[in-house]
């Protein structure tokens, strides 16, 4: 079996390919980074430098890198989800494989004309979904897969997005408006959450979906009185509102450096005079919280029906006060529940018997021990980033993967749901049937 690196080029040198890249850099014996198509010449610039490839390796677009032929083994492809369409089929068309970015695309329609794209050229394409490698999850997965539980009849997961984060990339930011950006924000922050879902309940599958949800808090008539447009030009609340640009990215200025201060990739060091000049600019990131062209919701509730009877919810509200995800799976003879920022879960089983542990069940406590860096959104998702790069690797040299990988063709489940979902959630609720 080859076991020469596998080689790839990054296409759209982005947050989440640089992350899955730095597999290169901490294994150079597992991959190799020999290329980079990126419209940004700073980026383009500082992968060269990085990964140590030519300039005659550097390319503005996906479809300049497809005339040339097959460069590489692999497609690393974090492109923006709107552009995964126009980025992946030329690629997959000259023989790429593929590593590409969750959600894999916007729609339904994109979501088949890749599937088949995919099966047409024989192409290995693996979707990243991360969080399925945390050992969190894939714990949990270990102990479903060894029928500790037995079969699953409900499974309840939550996700509480931070006021911080729901503020930065869905209210401001990149994923705010769904005409710019073409994803809700089911599909964009959780199609992690309905892709963990429909993995744990593999055995079954979908069959039906209701949801509902809205746009709560940020609105102009939920402005405070007297609200400026641009928080640190023209608001007096600037000191004192929880979503003040200079609290959240002044008096922070690391937490979401790579979205914030995205216009200051020119400059080598960026000063913090530097950052407040931007804040007090047209950037997005500068604008008020309540004034912003956003429309994706802000909390949202789905219910799954599985084809076995069994059910499944999840509860996405975004604005609180830390970062949260839970999940509680109650099965035939035994339940788990946890807590993913605290890397916990605790497992009971069904015991009847008089020296059962705690009121006729056995419980054990697993604790994981992740803790600091790698517990938050901003230390590579639980320890799951790493995992996943070297997994693709795997993926790649036709090796046995772990039980986390996913195909494009395992990725539809969890894509259809959350396409499904949110046609119900635009029409009030009204169940839609999923078929994939």
């Amino acid at each position: 079996m080859d076991k020469n690196p596998v080689t790839a080029i990054i296409v759209g040198a982005g947050h989440r390919a640089l992350v899955y890249s730095e597999l290169a850099i901490t294994n150079p014996e597992l991959l190799k980074i020999v290329g980079v198509a990126d419209p940004n010449p700073v980026r383009r610039k500082m992968c060269m430098e990085k990964f140590g490839f030519s300039e005659d390796m550097c390319f503005e677009t996906a479809q300049e890198l497809a005339t040339r032929g097959k460069l590489a083994d692999t497609i690393i492809n974090g492109t923006m989800d709107e552009q995964h369409i126009e980025t992946a089929v030329p690629l997959l068309e000259c023989g790429y494989d593929m590593l590409l970015e969750k959600p894999f695309a916007v729609c339904e329609e994109e979501a088949s004309l890749l599937k088949e794209c995919a099966k047409k050229n024989n192409s290995r394409v693996m979707i990243c979904h991360v969080l399925r490698y945390t050992p969190f999850y894939y714990s949990i997965k270990e102990r479903i897969a060894n029928g500790e539980i037995g079969e699953i009849i409900n499974i309840q997961t939550t996700e509480h997005v931070s006021y911080h984060h729901l503020s930065t990339s869905y209210v401001r930011g990149k994923w705010a408006n769904s005409k710019k950006c073409h994803t809700t924000m089911l599909l964009a922050k959780c199609c992690h959450d309905i892709d963990l879902m429909m993995w744990l309940m593999s055995e079954t599958k979908p069959t039906k979906i209701a949801s509902f949800g809205g746009k709560y808090q940020f609105k102009p008539e939920n402005a405070p009185e007297g609200a400026g447009n641009i928080c640190m030009v023209d608001c007096p609340h600037v000191d004192t509102c929880v979503y003040s640009t200079k609290r959240l990215y002044i008096d922070h200025p690391d937490r979401w450096a790579f979205y914030v201060w995205d216009k200051l990739e020119h400059i080598d060091n960026p000063t913090i005079d530097d950052k407040i000049a931007l804040m007090k600019s047209d950037s997005p990131y500068a604008r008020c919280i309540y004034k912003c062209d956003n429309d994706v919701v802000d909390h949202q509730s789905v219910l799954v029906n599985f084809e076995n009877g069994a059910t499944g919810t999840h509860n996405m509200v975004g604005g609180s006060a830390q970062s949260l995800r839970k999940i509680h799976i109650i099965g035939t003879k035994g339940e788990i529940s946890g807590n993913f920022e605290e890397s916990k879960f605790v497992v009971k089983k069904i015991n009847p018997s008089p020296d059962a542990f705690n009121e006729e069940c056995d419980i054990e406590e697993i604790d994981l021990n992740i803790t600091g860096d790698m517990v938050g959104a901003y230390g590579g998702h639980g320890g799951g980033d790493e995992r996943l790069a070297a997994d693709f690797v795997k993926f790649i040299r036709g090796e046995t993967p772990s039980l986390a990988c996913t195909s494009i063709f395992d990725s539809m489940a969890g894509h259809v749901s959350v396409y499904r979902a949110d046609k119900s959630r635009e029409m009030g609720g009204v169940p839609q049937s999923i078929e994939f």
